[in-house]
């Protein structure tokens, strides 16, 4: 199976299965002399966990990450840096019932017919299990980024048909971590949390939408033609389970608009740094970085595994009801939030390390 390794100079490669013996990765190109915080990293993973809510997978796992190489005296060594996260609550079992067939809209039939075999525990490498290594590895992004004062912040902006529409510049993202579906805004929260309990007790699955910003990222960042920053952020963005869209600045809305409405005047502000008026080129113009807040949209499906019966087909062609059994999220989105914004902080320490060798001075 190829595709498994994401960066150019940071380079992450995953490995695991939803309901194998532990998911892990390498992470190759991590610069020498990086204190690495274990807490910070444990929290991180924590933010993602199952079981913290009621529309949440009831999965209990510890979650404790493993460094099996590239760290000494808690620095990184410049070699690469190995771990693991042990899977503690597997229960392969409760997928036996659905080895003969294909459950809608999950990846049974293509892998099936790709591979010539697929583990139907969990979904295996399909699984959303396999993004624990993506947080790791993006919680060292971060504390790379940090020494560069870059900060990103992502939360729910949308559940079902309930939408935040407030802009992110009047948000306090304080209140973020403070209710169970990330939403800072009260109100708007305590809406999307009644709509989850009525999708819950219909037994079926909600999607949604999560906002993310990166605050004081430096102009120069990304390449202008194959690998623009939008271009990696997207792809990025759309190798999460369950991601069906990416936007960034005014997005889809710039269709529908003039070029004098949609370009971004440059002024100087009170610094005399040259910025823009306004930032529908959310914060990239030209596939580069322009200083300006990187701002950019995530569009989630609702998970495939509902509660209901269902009609599909097995392997012998013939049309069957079933029914999913096991642990699975109401909604993934509130869970999603700590993985966008690794995918982020990824693809932000890649072009940054990528952007040292742009030139001479």
């Amino acid at each position: 199976m190829a595709g498994n390794t994401i960066g150019k100079i940071f380079k992450l490669t995953t490995f695991g299965e939803s309901h194998g013996e532990a998911t892990g990765g390498v992470i190759d190109g991590c610069p020498a002399g990086l204190k690495i915080d274990i807490d910070f990293i444990q929290k991180e993973l924590t933010r993602r966990k199952a079981g913290q809510s009621f529309f949440s997978s009831s999965r209990k796992e510890n979650d404790e990450v493993i460094f099996l190489s590239g760290l000494f005296d808690e620095f990184t060594t410049g070699t690469p840096l190995a771990f693991i996260v042990k899977n503690t609550n597997a229960k392969p079992d409760e997928y036996r019932t659905l080895k003969d067939l294909y459950r809608p809209s999950h990846a049974d039939f293509t892998y099936e017919n790709k591979y010539g075999i697929r583990d139907y525990s969990g979904g295996g490498r399909t699984s959303a299990r396999e993004t624990v290594a993506r947080v790791v590895a993006g919680a060292i992004a971060k504390l790379i980024l940090h020494h560069y004062k870059i900060k990103i912040t992502a939360y729910v902006s949308q559940i079902g048909n309930i939408v935040l529409h407030k802009s992110y510049k009047k948000l306090d993202f304080n209140l973020i971590e403070t209710n169970s579906v990330r939403c800072p805004d009260a109100y708007t929260a305590a809406q999307m949390q009644s709509y989850l309990e009525i999708v819950k007790k219909d037994k079926n699955t909600a999607g949604g939408v999560i906002a993310c910003v990166v605050s004081s990222c430096p102009v120069g960042l990304g390449e202008p033609v194959f690998d623009k920053l939008q271009a990696d952020l997207a792809k990025a963005m759309l190798s999460i389970p369950s991601v069906k869209g990416f936007e960034y600045g005014s997005g889809f809305i710039a269709a529908s608009m003039l070029g004098s409405e949609n370009n971004d005047i440059f002024i100087t502000d009170k610094n005399k740094r040259i910025v823009t008026k306004t930032n529908n080129s959310g914060g990239i113009q030209g596939g580069i970085s322009n200083g300006n807040d990187i701002f950019f949209r995530v569009a989630f499906k609702p998970i495939a595994s509902i509660m209901k019966e269902q009609k599909t087909i097995n392997k012998s062609k013939k049309q069957i009801i079933f029914e999913i059994k096991g642990r699975h999220d109401v909604c993934v989105v509130p869970r999603a939030v700590p993985i966008v914004e690794a995918m982020t902080a990824l693809v932000l320490t890649d072009h940054l390390l990528r952007n040292k060798t742009a030139r001479m001075t």
